[in-house]
């Protein structure tokens, strides 16, 4: 029977004394009624209690199934009354009247007698009527005997559903088949019906029909349920509501646990699908947020690592010094996000402490009261805060969290009635037996027992008044992805009080703070607020116990007209204008929430997930789609590596090229970058957000830190060439073999003329390909067209397509130039080899057109796409090749080091046969060189066999006493042993210098061989030899100052290479005011100005004093037909200049005055 429109179902009299269930589930008839779903977790309650779900977990019984069966029989009774009303109003007065022609009235009424003895009414159970007058009478007007027959063909068909088969205990009819005709009665009845009229949407006899759900889905009662709502949705009328709540319920409990949320799913903007999206109401920026990068820090650790960074203690705001401001300011961050400002919950802290940390503090986001903590210095520490980031650029930006408070807020405690609640606990096993939170006496507060053991997280908390004695069951704050956040109460926005005194806290935050970032903003859009805790019938299950508070769209929506979040970017619009608001949204809500709502920025989440996972094609998607919707949407993504609720950047993409792939990928996408706290540090702990101070000892890693500051803070200071979409463009790579390389995200964007290009492959394997046609876009033409155009690189990058002209371009990541034709890139793209996580962020292009010389296409040739320090220089070197070339094949490692090997140490020592004449020929093709480049024709052979005379006499200088002896003279032997010296180990590396000289110290000759030295000096720069030379003391391992220094000694020996010459007879003090007088060489002394008084270096002095004696004497060795009496006499001159020297320069105390005084 249909007991007053509540879900019902027969129970056995022995199950009924075994479980003790409550009187007031049972109706008039005895059948269990469902009022609610609470009345149904009471009865699940009542059997789990009896069964040993310990080591039987299997056995237990659910609210939701239970629920179901008492759904279906009330169905069933219900599919039964509108036959009995539509198609045969007398029809169980007539089985009843055929079963007494076919089995007799005493078996009948024994049957009928004995089934309300076991499945008895509730006056019968109670005693308050015998059997008897209970068959005499009747029920709201149905003669009891029918009432009796339609429960009995009930509970045959339940006996014949499988999915009933736990539930059997309940409605045992193994009694009433053996011992009565129940069996008999039963095929009587159903040969009676398919003599009746046929019912139901596939015309069956009604017996057919009331079994039909059990045999199309015969192992789930959830899947019957959904079968009768699709096949019997015209019969249902009022029960189909009841019936989408009771599936909700099933989803409920069949959610598996709290997981969190799921893959990350790929937006498909479908205005026709998504009708919200229609509507056009972007929020416009004002000038500074498209350029802000935001750094996001948890307040209590940074201020911890801050104390050991400068070794003082930093607790409050107004303590960060301003130098880690400008530092900040320095890596190009114009926006701090403050995680954990506001005054949290005492409960929340209390709360981890007793579940095991006692070293936490509450939660940021179960907040107290939105003012800034007391321990961080209160409102004067963050006004002196905010005043000082602003001197540096830097915005603040603050939390919010509006979907919830802390359960010791006094917004409960002040207004209860603002939060969402119910009378009873919605969970029969929920028990709140702990300690009492509450810092209020007004109110006592109990969190649910099986918190503190972790076995089980229950979705309410109990509150009691003590004002009025109520108790309340209060909610905790939940989005339905993970555990319900147990230190938080959730606000009820149906309540208008609530969404304005949300709004007013809002606004005064917006008044302090210029970025406001809102917490789990999604879930307090209309959709899914009402999915939450409201769900329309059959679209519930995410939060449990809430289905049984569904509503219709229409009754949501007059209690919340308006989405919320639209009302708070008007009113902010209006009150804070200057207020970038970001929302926190996922669940596909990121073009809703920017593009009708008005949110200025909001998170993406897919930017982290998918480049992590490498999903480069659904990420390379997600922007196809937002672009051929409405690329504005794209600007006002945020994108991050990592966020406070998830691993740390370098947990997710490691310290390598991956990491800094995807890191330029965020710091030039369209958008907001987001940083997270330690990002940039390497740190790989995740803070919690009830830590005080980090629990790892971690340092910062200072190959990140160099790496970040080389690669991607340029890029951050650049933000306004990448944070727009007006001309970004994204392209597709494809491969020589045709497809589409998804693996390579390809994009350039620019603002004004100015022009990026950026490419990232994200996968490790190597790949190559052109670059030429951007995807489709959507361009808003007036009328409201909406177009899709594609645009070539060439227009993006705004080329002009010419032929002799060529585009010229820095690489940021390599710090090196390129070039490339106009013509080749407008007609077949870029092309690029790529190596695995390889990634460029090509900037400041420049277009040239070529010379009559066709220098520019030459040096493309050359390079065919390499980059190059500089092109400039590069063209200035591809312009002296003819020497260029030549010179290297002299003066490269290679060649240095096979002459050095063949230096004669002993008089028995010979120089290969071959080594002077090839050297002679490479000197030759210098000479030539060098005449091609001068324009001019020149025998050069007698300048090559000068050169292999002074390389043949630079070879011997080991042996020079041996070969050049002077018995008698210990002058001489000491000049000679000092000269020697500065070749031996430890100086021995004074020989690539000398060599390299050696290689150029005559090429003026070629224009005016007694004043060649000038020229020969000015020739290393011009020529590039310089540069070439740098290069071969770096092949030599010499570092970059070394080989600097290196240069700087060849040039300097080249411009005096002739000094004894002129100075040799000259006094001392001449010798040292002309060499004083030299740029070059006080360079090279390292001159300096201290106090007042100009110094130069002792071990420079000392060198260059060698240095100059050793060319004395190689000037005599080298004279042609010169004997060894010149030879003898340069030494002892030379020799004698040194002492003088070096004894001048110790006696000056290293003044410059000193000295040349």
């Amino acid at each position: 029977m249909i007991a007053g429109g509540c879900m019902e179902f027969h129970v056995s009299r022995q199950a009924r004394d075994r479980y003790q269930f409550d009187q007031a589930l049972f109706s008039l008839s005895g059948n269990v009624v469902f009022a609610n779903f609470h009345a149904a977790r009471l009865f699940a309650q009542k059997i789990n209690q009896q069964r040993d779900l310990v080591h039987y977990p299997e056995q237990a019984v659910r609210a939701g199934q239970v629920n179901a069966l008492g759904l279906i029989d009330e169905i069933l009774h219900y599919i039964v009354g509108l036959y009995r009303r539509e198609v045969r109003p007398g029809v169980m007065t007539q089985a009843l009247e055929a079963l007494k022609q076919s089995i007799g009235d005493a078996e009948l009424d024994r049957a009928l007698v004995r089934f309300a003895a076991e499945f008895p009414p509730l006056a019968v159970y109670l005693g308050q009527v015998s059997l008897n007058e209970y068959l005499e009478g009747s029920t709201e007007g149905i003669p009891n005997r029918e009432v009796l027959l339609e429960e009995m063909i009930m509970l045959w068909v339940a006996n014949r559903n499988p999915a009933c088969q736990p539930f059997f205990e309940l409605f045992d009819e193994s009694r009433l088949a053996t011992e009565t005709a129940y069996r008999r009665i039963m095929v009587e009845i159903q040969e009676f019906f398919k003599e009746q009229p046929p019912f139901g949407p596939e015309k069956q006899d009604l017996i057919t029909l009331l079994r039909t759900p059990a045999i199309r889905v015969p192992h789930s009662l959830t899947g019957q349920l959904e079968y009768i709502r699709e096949h019997w949705a015209e019969l249902l009328g009022r029960f189909l509501y009841r019936l989408l709540s009771s599936l909700d319920l099933l989803k409920e409990e069949e959610k598996s646990g709290f997981t969190g949320p799921g893959p990350t799913q790929l937006p498909i903007y479908d205005a026709s699908a998504l009708a919200e999206l229609e509507v056009e109401a972007f929020s416009p920026d004002k000038e500074w947020m498209p350029r802000l990068v935001l750094l996001a820090k948890n307040t209590y650790v940074w201020l911890d690592q801050l104390s050991k960074k400068y070794r003082r203690s930093i607790t409050r705001l107004d303590q960060i010094p301003d130098e880690e401001l400008a530092d900040l300011a320095s890596w190009g961050f114009s926006g701090l996000w403050l995680i954990g400002l506001w005054e949290r919950s005492k409960a929340s802290a209390r709360i981890k402490q007793l579940c095991g940390n006692p070293d936490a503090i509450a939660s940021a986001y179960s907040l107290y009261d939105y003012t800034i903590a007391a321990d961080l210095g209160g409102e004067e520490a963050f006004q002196n805060l905010r005043e000082r980031a602003w001197r540096f650029g830097i915005r603040l930006a603050s939390d919010m969290v509006p979907n919830h408070m802390g359960i010791d807020s006094p917004w409960l405690v002040d207004h209860p009635d603002w939060f969402i609640q119910v009378d009873y606990s919605p969970f029969p096993g929920y028990t709140f037996n702990g300690p009492d939170l509450s810092s209020n006496p007004a109110v006592s507060i109990h969190i649910e027992d099986h918190y503190f053991d972790r076995t089980d997280a229950a979705v309410v908390f109990k509150m009691y008044d003590h004002r009025d004695g109520r108790t309340r069951y209060v909610y905790h704050g939940n989005d339905g992805t993970s555990m319900p956040w147990n230190d938080t109460a959730q606000l009820n926005y149906l309540n208008p009080q609530v969404r304005e005194a949300v709004i007013q806290t809002i606004l005064a935050v917006a008044r302090r703070f210029p970025i406001i970032r809102f917490d789990a903003a999604m879930t307090l859009a209309r959709r899914h607020f009402q999915r939450l805790w409201f769900p329309e019938p059959g679209t519930g299950g995410a939060i449990p116990s809430r289905a049984e508070h569904a509503m219709t769209k229409e009754e949501f929506n007059a209690a919340f007209p308006n989405e919320f979040w639209r009302e708070v970017v008007d009113r902010v619009a209006q009150e804070a204008p200057d207020t970038l608001l970001l929302a926190e949204a996922f669940w596909l809500m990121e073009g809703y929430f920017v593009r009708t709502l008005g949110m200025h920025r909001v998170y993406n989440s897919a930017f982290m997930n998918m480049l992590r996972n490498e999903e480069n094609a659904k990420y390379r998607s997600l922007i196809k789609n937002t672009l051929e919707f409405d690329p504005e949407i794209l600007k006002r993504y945020v994108n991050f590596m990592n966020n406070p609720d998830e691993r740390t950047a370098v947990d997710q993409f490691g310290k390598g090229d991956k990491y800094f792939g995807v890191c330029t990928l965020m710091a030039t996408l369209p958008g907001l970058p987001m940083f997270g706290h330690g990002q940039l540090e390497g740190y790989a702990e995740k803070y919690g957000m009830e830590f005080r101070k980090p629990l790892w000892d971690e340092q910062p890693d200072p190959y990140l830190l160099e790496r970040h500051r080389r690669e991607i803070s340029p890029l951050l200071h650049r933000r306004d060439l990448f944070a727009g979409v007006e001309h970004f463009l994204l392209y597709d790579f494809y491969t020589p073999e045709g497809r589409v390389d998804e693996n390579v995200l390809a994009y350039s964007n620019g603002q004004g003329n100015q022009r990026a290009l950026v490419v990232v492959h994200n996968r490790f394997a190597e790949t190559s390909g052109w670059i030429r046609m951007s995807a489709s876009f959507i361009v808003k033409a007036p009328g409201g067209d909406r177009p899709l155009v594609q645009r070539t690189l060439a227009e993006g990058l705004g080329i002009r397509d010419e032929e002799g002209w060529y585009t010229i371009a820095r690489d940021q990541i390599t710090g090196l130039e390129h070039i490339f034709s106009n013509r080749e890139l407008a007609q077949n793209g870029l092309f690029l080899s790529l190596h695995a996580y390889e990634y460029h962020v090509f900037l400041d292009f420049y277009q040239v057109q070529d010379d009559s010389g066709a220098s520019y296409r030459q040096l493309a040739g050359a390079l065919q796409g390499r980059g190059v320090p500089s092109i400039t220089e590069a063209l200035r070197e591809l312009i002296v090749q003819p020497v260029l070339n030549p010179f290297r094949e002299l003066a490269n490692p290679g060649y240095l080091g096979y002459l050095l090997e063949h230096r004669v140490t002993e008089p028995s020592r010979e120089i290969p046969a071959g080594l002077l004449p090839e050297a002679a020929t490479k000197y030759t093709h210098l000479l030539e060189g060098a005449c091609y480049q001068l324009g001019i024709q020149r025998d050069v052979s007698f300048l090559a066999a000068e050169f292999r005379a002074s390389l043949e006499a630079a070879l011997h200088l080991p042996i020079l006493g041996e070969k050049y002896p002077l018995p008698g003279s210990r002058m001489y032997a000491s000049g000679l042993r000092y000269l020697s010296s500065g070749l031996t180990p430890p100086r021995d590396q004074r020989w690539p210098v000398f060599l390299s000289w050696l290689f150029v110290r005559g090429l003026g000759k070629l224009v005016d061989e007694e004043q060649f030295a000038p020229l020969s000096r000015s020739w290393l720069d011009e020529w590039r030899l310089a540069v070439a030379l740098e290069d071969t003391f770096r092949g030599l391992g010499y570092d970059d100052f070394q080989s600097a220094r290196s240069v700087e000694l060849v040039k300097l020996l080249t411009e005096h290479q002739n000094w004894f010459s002129t100075l040799g007879g000259q006094p001392l003090s001449k010798v040292l005011s002309t060499w004083l007088s030299d740029d070059a060489i006080r360079r090279f002394l390292g001159v300096n100005r201290y106090q007042e008084k100009l110094w130069f270096n002792k071990e420079a002095f000392e060198e260059l004093v060698w240095w100059m004696m050793l060319l004395a004497v190689f000037e005599a060795l080298i004279v042609p037909g010169a004997g060894a009496s010149l030879l003898t006499e340069r030494v002892l001159q030379g020799y004698q200049i040194a002492r003088r020297l070096l004894k001048a320069g110790k006696a000056s105390g290293y003044l410059v005055e000193r000295l040349s005084g």
